[in-house]
């Protein structure tokens, strides 16, 4: 059984140091499929955000590594990586972002897609992060999701999304262990919205919740 603190102390992530400012965040919350990714781009596009996806990051490990074959193993199952592993990768790659300078704390709202996805990593995040609004991009159609994630297995090639009982799975480990984060916010923060409409029609209404964030930022 692998132990998250020695690993990550074998590889030097343990020695980055912490980032003690608390970032001012949107959360997209969803399960697989649900688009957070597309709306996350959208966001990036627009002056004072700054998109911060987990998943692009964990599958940018190289996989010949300690740390990638770790991450391979459990996405490959279709399991949540352990929560130690998980945050202190975040805060190495946030750490090493806010230095090169393309992410400005002071002056872009973080936007958080695939963080949290248990409660466990929203506990650990509080004292990184001043949650201004969580979208949730609900969906009741899960046949919808399955297809959605099949036909981006084809066109992006991805290993996680090619077996269907790993999605089906996937989405079990959402119901069980993500969905309860929400309940860790305070309601008012929460805006859920259909993320089975066209990418614009998401859009619109992901820009109309966040306008009263923005409008705190100036």
């Amino acid at each position: 059984m692998i132990n998250p603190a020695e690993l990550l102390s074998s590889i030097g992530v343990l020695d980055e140091p912490n980032h003690k400012r608390r970032f001012k965040s949107i959360l997209f919350l969803g399960p697989p499929g649900s688009g957070k990714g597309v709306q996350g781009d959208v966001l990036k596009s627009i002056p004072g955000f700054y998109r911060f996806s987990s998943g692009e990051v964990f599958r940018r490990l190289d996989v010949t590594s300690k740390l990638g074959r770790v991450f391979l193993e459990y996405s490959t199952r279709g399991e949540l990586v352990p929560d130690e592993l998980v945050i202190q990768l975040w805060l190495a790659n946030i750490y090493a972002h806010s230095v090169l300078g393309d992410f400005k704390p002071a002056r872009d709202l973080l936007v958080l897609d695939g963080l949290p996805r248990t409660v466990v990593q929203a506990q650990m995040l509080e004292p990184y992060l001043d949650v201004h609004k969580i979208i949730h991009l609900e969906c009741r159609d899960l046949e919808a999701l399955v297809e959605r994630l099949r036909h981006r297995a084809l066109k992006e090639g991805r290993p996680d999304d090619t077996d269907e009982k790993v999605i089906r799975n996937r989405f079990t480990v959402y119901q069980n262990e993500t969905q309860s984060v929400l309940a860790f916010y305070a309601p008012e923060k929460i805006a859920s919205l259909d993320c089975l409409g066209t990418p614009v029609q998401v859009a619109a209404q992901v820009l109309t919740a966040l306008v009263p964030a923005t409008k705190s930022r100036g």
